[in-house]
C-alpha cells in the first residue's frame, strides 16, 4: 500500500468515526464550533494573509493565470466574508432531526420524513481558499464529517485557515477528523477521495473543467458537480435600457473568474441598435474583449468575428461573446443549444415574456432582471454554499445545507402489525 493510500485510508476511517458524533450533535454544540472557528480566524488574520501571500508568490513564479490568481488571493474584506459566512451559517434553522409530512394512516401508524446528514462529505477545490470554511461550515451544521482536499497552489493558505478550524472544534469537543484538510498536495490523493464508498458518501469537485471531469470519470462516489458556468443575459426589446446595461456589465465585470460571470450576451433585434453601442464602450474602458456575430460587427465596429466555438467557450477572461437574435425564442434556443444549465437570465419589462423565460429555460437558476453574479450561496440566503450543482438529483443549483442531508422514512405506531 503506498504511503498517500494509507494516508487516505486513515483520513477517511477517521472522518466516519466522527460523522457518528457530529449526526448526534446539538444545534447549540455546531454553533459554538461555528463561532468559536470564527473567533479564531479573527485571531489569526495576519497568520493567514501571510500564508496567502506566499502561495501568491509561488503561484505567479509557476505561471498561474490572472484568473486563477484571482481565485487564489486572500485579503482582509475575504477573510471578514469568511468569518460573517460561519456566523450566518450558525444563525440558520438546523435541518438535522426535523419530521416533516407526518400523516395517520388507516392502520394507525404514522408515516413522516427526517431530515438527516448524508454522512461523510469530500470536497476537491482548486484555487479558492474561503472552500474551506465554506465546506467546514455547511458540513458542521448539517452535521456531517468533511474531508477538503485543497489544490497544492493553496496548501498554505489551506493548512493556515486548517488550524483555525481545530482550534474551534477543540474547544467545543468535537472530534478533530470531523473536518480534515488534506495534508498531501501528491494528486494520488484525489484517486484515492473518489474511490472509498466505504468512508465517502458523496464528493463535491470544485474547480476546472479538467478536475471535474477527472473527478466524474473515476468515482466510485455519488458526485454533484456542475461542469461548466456558460452564463447568459437576454436583453429583450422591451427591456429598461439603463436596467440593462447595469445589468450586462455587472453580470461580466463584477468579477470575471467565477462560474456565475456572462459568458454571452443575447440581445434582441429590436434593441441593439440603441443598447450595445453604449455596451460596448462601457466593456472597452475595462478592458474587454468583444467578439460577436455579423449583426453585432455590423452595429458596433471593432468587434471580432465569433466562431462557433466561441459560444461553447467559458473564458473566465475579460472576453464576451455577443449574438442579436430575432426573438424571445431564439434567446432560449441559443441557451438550450449552447448553455451549460447553470445560471441565465432575462432583462425585459414584458411580464409574459419573463415569466415564459422562468418556465422554459432549463438552467439550474434562472433569473428576471438581475445579474447573474448573484447565483451564489450566500446571496441566495443559504449562509455559504458547498458548491452549484447543474444535475437534477440529489440536488440543483447552489447547494446549502439541505443540499447536504438526505431524508429517510419514519413511522410512529403503537404496537401495529400488518395483517
Amino acid at each position: 500500500m503506498s504511503v498517500v493510500k494509507n494516508y487516505m485510508n486513515e483520513v477517511g476511517a477517521g472522518a466516519r468515526e466522527a460523522s457518528r458524533r457530529l449526526a448526534r450533535a446539538s444545534t447549540n454544540e455546531k454553533n459554538a464550533a461555528l463561532e468559536a472557528i470564527a473567533k479564531a480566524i479573527e485571531s489569526q488574520r495576519e497568520a493567514i494573509l501571510a500564508a496567502n501571500r506566499a502561495d501568491m508568490e509561488a503561484g505567479a513564479a509557476k505561471g498561474l493565470d490572472a484568473a486563477m490568481l484571482d481565485r487564489l488571493q486572500l485579503n482582509s474584506a475575504r477573510i471578514n466574508s469568511m468569518v460573517e459566512g460561519l456566523r450566518q451559517v450558525a444563525t440558520l434553522d438546523d435541518p438535522i432531526g426535523e419530521i416533516t409530512d407526518l400523516k395517520y394512516r388507516p392502520t394507525g401508524i404514522q408515516v413522516g420524513r427526517m431530515r438527516v446528514p448524508l454522512g461523510v462529505v469530500g470536497i476537491i477545490y482548486e484555487s479558492r481558499p474561503n472552500v474551506t470554511i465554506d465546506a467546514a461550515a455547511l458540513c458542521l451544521k448539517s452535521g456531517n464529517a468533511a474531508v477538503l482536499r485543497g489544490g497544492s497552489e493553496a496548501i498554505r493558505s489551506n493548512q493556515a485557515l486548517a488550524k483555525c478550524i481545530q482550534a474551534g472544534l477543540a474547544q467545543v469537543e468535537l472530534p478533530a477528523t470531523a473536518i480534515q484538510v488534506v495534508e498531501t498536495t501528491d494528486r494520488e490523493a484525489v484517486g484515492e477521495m473518489v474511490q472509498m464508498p466505504q468512508y465517502i458518501d458523496v464528493i463535491v469537485p470544485r474547480g476546472g473543467k479538467g478536475l471535474i471531469e477527472r473527478v466524474s470519470r473515476e468515482a466510485r462516489v455519488p458526485v454533484i458537480k456542475h461542469l461548466d458556468g456558460i452564463c447568459h443575459v437576454y436583453i429583450d426589446d422591451k427591456a429598461d435600457v439603463e436596467k440593462a446595461i447595469v445589468i450586462a456589465m455587472n453580470a461580466k465585470t463584477q468579477r470575471y473568474g467565477t462560474c456565475n460571470t456572462m459568458e454571452t450576451l443575447l440581445v434582441s433585434k429590436g434593441i441593439a441598435a440603441v443598447v450595445l453601442p453604449r455596451l460596448a464602450a462601457l466593456y472597452r474602458e475595462k478592458g474587454v474583449e468583444l467578439r460577436g456575430c455579423a449583426a453585432t460587427q455590423a452595429i458596433v465596429s471593432g468587434v471580432i468575428a465569433a466562431t462557433e466555438q466561441d459560444w461553447y467557450t467559458e473564458y473566465l477572461a475579460p472576453i464576451l461573446s455577443i449574438r442579436i437574435v430575432d426573438d424571445l425564442d431564439q434567446a432560449m434556443d441559443h441557451i438550450r443549444i449552447y448553455g451549460s444549465a447553470h445560471t441565465d437570465a432575462i432583462v425585459t419589462e414584458d411580464y409574459s415574456r419573463a415569466r415564459r423565460f422562468l418556465r422554459e429555460v432549463d438552467s439550474s437558476s434562472v433569473m428576471v432582471n438581475a445579474s447573474t453574479r448573484f447565483a451564489d450561496g450566500f446571496e441566495f440566503g443559504l449562509g455559504a454554499e458547498i458548491g452549484i450543482s447543474t444535475d437534477k438529483f440529489h440536488a440543483r443549483g447552489p447547494v446549502g445545507l439541505e443540499g447536504l442531508t438526505s431524508l429517510k422514512f419514519v413511522v410512529l405506531g403503537d404496537g401495529q402489525v400488518r395483517g
